[in-house]
């Protein structure tokens, strides 16, 4: 639990800064200082790499955690992670924030927009809030804390995390807020998560202990 607290307000501080500089300069001024053009190698390399945030690495999270870790009673955790990180960011994007326009649409000018049209990486019109590969990559990136319990996780970990959020910015499906909300929903579902994760287990030795009594 040290490391995930400490990955979990390294996070929150991270959101807090991103959110603070988009309220400050408007998110699409700052979103505009980080969609930089660094290049074609730069370009086909967060083209990849986003996808480490997709929904279907779960699958991924799920085989290393049950097969490799050989953490099969952490699964209530794994579950309730992704069905509460799937809600929140499916309840924001096409219920309290619905048709939230992405860089394309609210941005006019599109020569100032920086655009990568590679490895299936078109730009989105709308749904912009939250990033859900944000939401994805920081539940990974907190959920590994504590499978792991490793101090270096602490900090690759959240590179991993950070770079999977700013390459939504790169590929102009996002906005900085939209990632700063993306970690805030993880931080959040994985803290609920534990919660649903404790209760499990209490309720497990409950029937063991009156075995023993």
């Amino acid at each position: 639990m040290r490391y995930l607290r400490i990955g979990r307000i390294i996070t929150l501080i991270i959101a807090c800064v991103i959110l603070s500089i988009s309220f400050a300069i408007g998110k699409i001024r700052f979103f505009l200082l980080l969609n930089t053009d660094f290049g074609k190698a730069a370009d086909y390399f967060f083209a990849a790499y986003t996808y480490l945030g997709d929904g279907l690495m779960w699958i991924a999270v799920l085989v290393i955690t049950l097969y490799i870790l050989k953490r099969k009673e952490t699964l209530p955790l794994l579950i309730s992670s992704f069905i509460i990180t799937t809600i929140l960011t499916q309840v924001c994007k096409y219920f309290i924030l619905a048709n939230e326009p992405r860089p394309i649409t609210a941005i006019a000018d599109h020569a100032v927009i920086h655009f990568v049209n590679i490895l299936g990486q078109e730009p989105a019109a709308i749904s912009s809030f939250p990033s859900g590969h944000t939401a994805t990559a920081f539940t990974f990136y907190l959920l590994f804390c504590v499978l792991l319990n490793r101090k270096w996780w602490v900090f690759t970990g959240l590179i991993y995390a950070l770079l999977v959020g700013y390459s939504r910015i790169y590929l102009a499906q996002h906005f900085p807020v939209d990632v700063a909300a993306g970690i805030i929903v993880g931080a959040v579902s994985v803290s609920i998560s534990l919660l649903i994760q404790r209760e499990w287990n209490k309720r497990r030795r409950s029937p063991e202990q009156m075995k023993h009594n």
